[in-house]
Order: structure tokens, then C-alpha cells, then sequence
């Protein structure tokens, strides 16, 4: 009766500490290339914010793919985004508690408010329950609504394991290779109606899951 209380309270204190280290031993084990880093860092030099968008399966290298100045996450109410979102304000970034779409309306609005302030966005845009590697229509609306730019990025291991959830959660092993693959910024029309929008939709699922094949296989050689 009182295990299951206990063992979320467990979690809730215990996780994002144990979420935290394992992405910093990870990022201190696993040789990293670049692939496309240009791409991003044209925006940085420029000043422009951006969203970055990624599949739920690849988030635990995320954090070490930044090299901007100022990021905002967007993470899940639900505890598991607590966690999450806990275990990221080391790495000196800022988490939006929130959904993804405009029916999560205290989130989409922090998000829009954050990218006006000049800071970028990091959007899992099959998150926070999938379907998995399907890009739900929020983080293209956030495009439009603030004009600014979505680049998409994938990361993925020469040794890893990838878990039978729903995302298909891949876990890198500690002293193997790692590449993160950006891909092209996509602009959404400020003006754009529901065939643009649906259009772009498609591109970023397009261009994730492209990217996330060409990293799965970086290392077959």
C-alpha cells in the first residue's frame, strides 16, 4: 500500500540525478564527430534563434549537441518530463514545462515568449507519447507563429542498444563513437495555410527520419 508512493517519490528525487550523470559520463566517453555542424553555427554567429528538432528515441546525447549561447527545452509535464527537464538545468539549459501543440497553451506561448527573448528551442516533435518518428503539428505552427527556423538533428553510436518502448529509445554504450547529422533549416510561411503547413510537416519528418538512417548506418563500414 505504501511501496508504490515511496517508489515515485524514489524517482522523482533520485532520477534526474541519475539522468544528469548518465548524459555527462556519456559525453565524456563517447568520441563525438559532427556532421553539417555549419548549419547551426551560422545561425549562432548570425543571432538568429532556431528550433531544434529531434526524435524522442534520441534524446539522451541532446544536451551535448549544443554549442549555442542561450536553450530552452520543452519538456513534458508529466513526471517523466520533470525529470527530464531537472536533469538538463545543469548543463545551464531552461525547461519549458508543456505540450507541443497549441492545446498545451502555457507551454506553446513560454515557447514563443523564449524565442522572441533570442533564446533557441529544443522540440521533440513525436513527443511526449508518439507515434513514434511522426511529427505532430505544433512545432510547425511554433515556426510560423515566431518566423523562426527548424533545423533537424539526429545522433547515433557505433555500440548501442535500442529498447523495445514506444520510441525506440537508443542507448549508447560508454567509449564508443557518436555522430550527430544536422540537416537543412526549414522555413514555414508566416502566411502559410493548412497545405503549406502539412507540407512542411511532411518535410521535417522527412528529413529527420532520413537523417536518423544515415546515422544508424555511419558506422557499418
Amino acid at each position: 500500500m505504501f511501496l508504490k508512493p515511496l517508489k515515485k517519490k524514489l524517482v522523482a528525487w533520485l532520477g534526474p540525478s541519475f539522468v544528469y550523470w548518465t548524459m555527462r559520463i556519456l559525453g565524456w566517453t563517447i568520441r563525438v564527430e559532427v556532421i553539417n555542424p555549419e548549419t547551426p553555427r551560422s545561425l549562432w554567429e548570425k543571432g538568429i534563434p532556431f528550433i531544434i528538432a529531434f526524435w524522442h528515441g534520441r534524446l539522451l546525447m541532446m544536451p551535448h549537441s549544443y554549442k549555442g549561447r542561450k536553450l530552452s527545452f520543452l519538456v513534458s509535464p508529466h513526471r517523466d518530463g520533470q525529470i527530464i527537464g531537472r536533469a538538463v538545468m545543469p548543463f545551464g539549459f531552461n525547461p519549458i514545462l508543456g505540450s507541443s501543440t497549441r492545446k498545451g497553451f502555457s507551454g506553446f506561448k513560454n515557447m514563443i515568449k523564449a524565442l522572441q527573448n533570442g533564446s533557441d528551442i529544443m522540440i521533440i516533435p513525436d513527443g511526449p507519447r508518439g507515434p513514434c518518428h511522426k511529427v505532430q503539428i505544433g512545432v510547425i505552427e511554433l515556426s510560423r507563429l515566431t518566423g523562426k527556423p527548424i533545423v533537424p538533428v539526429t545522433f547515433s553510436a557505433s555500440k548501442k542498444t535500442v529498447l523495445n518502448t514506444w520510441d525506440r529509445f537508443l542507448l549508447p554504450y560508454p567509449f564508443s563513437s557518436g555522430v550527430f547529422i544536422w540537416g537543412e533549416p526549414i522555413q514555414v510561411n508566416p502566411d502559410g495555410d493548412r497545405t503549406h503547413l502539412e507540407e512542411k510537416r511532411l518535410l521535417l519528418e522527412k528529413q529527420l527520419n532520413e537523417l536518423t538512417e544515415r546515422a544508424d548506418h555511419h558506422f557499418d563500414n
